[in-house]
């Protein structure tokens, strides 16, 4: 902590601070064949300090869309706060859009979400094109150590999966509330739990190089599911940061939740 405190004091004076903002984007995915939207997060200074920063992919969850952490989750509010009261290095927060599209079912689209399915191949876009597009269009530093995964049920599915899926991207993954147990698409039908239980020595020896930070309330329905992959990933001796707080599946519990967050991967971009 005294680490990340020094390095917050050294963000805060070598360069002169502007209010920060979040803007709008789009990339033209050929993977996906349309245009996505995101939001980018920049930080007080980011205009002024010439640096480059670190960076999260903050993802959202089912039935939402890129606007759902800044417009439900406060996140601008939140990063400030932390940011400015020492608690969080200054660093990128990237939100995607992968609320899908095509034919409508039950009220969502069938094509939605973070993994590959036949039709939405958005883990290879995520990975192919988004990625390299972010990090070369804005002041990013592209390397596993200053790079974080997080995200909150759909979206804390997305963080593990794809944390396991490319260990060598991500220094930290912090799934909040996460669909763990998968959602019937994607490899291994998209679930974590899964993977864990099932990965090669070699896989697991690859999980241990990322921090990992899992949380979820008591009365959210998916407890269940975060406590198999807690256990789990103890069982196969893989490192984790875990708690269970008093909340449920909603947005004041992923307000707090993100504040730690925040921390966490601040500490490891600091390390």
């Amino acid at each position: 902590m005294k680490r990340l405190l020094l390095l917050v004091i050294l963000f805060a004076t070598t360069g002169v601070w502007a209010q920060s903002r979040v803007e709008q984007a789009t990339i033209e995915s050929k993977l996906l064949g349309t245009t996505k939207r995101f939001l980018v997060y920049l930080p007080n200074g980011y205009d002024t300090s010439g640096r480059d920063y670190p960076v999260l992919y903050l993802l959202h969850g089912a039935g939402d869309d890129e606007t759902g952490w800044r417009d439900k989750g406060t996140m601008q509010l939140i990063a400030d706060e932390m940011i400015e009261s020492g608690r969080a290095l200054p660093m990128v927060i990237v939100m995607p859009d992968a609320s899908g599209t095509g034919e409508v079912l039950e009220g969502r689209p069938v094509n939605r979400g973070y993994f590959n399915i036949d039709g939405w191949p958005f883990e290879d876009h995520f990975f192919e094109e988004f990625i390299p597009h972010v990090e070369s269009t804005w002041r990013i530093i592209s390397d596993k150590k200053h790079r974080a995964v997080a995200g909150l049920s759909m979206g804390g599915g997305g963080s593990a999966g794809y944390a396991q899926a490319h260990p060598e991207m991500f220094g930290s993954a912090c799934p909040l509330s996460g669909a763990v147990a998968g959602m019937g698409r994607g490899a291994a039908g998209g679930s974590p739990l899964l993977f864990v239980r099932n990965a090669t020595p070699e896989q697991l020896e690859a999980l241990r190089t990322v921090r990992w930070w899992v949380d979820c309330g008591d009365d959210d329905f998916l407890w269940e599911a975060n406590v198999d992959f807690f256990a789990a990933m103890k069982k196969q001796q893989v490192p984790l940061q875990f708690r269970m707080r008093n909340g449920g599946h909603n947005w004041e519990y992923w307000q707090s939740g993100l504040q730690d967050v925040l921390t966490f991967i601040s500490v490891g971009f600091g390390e």
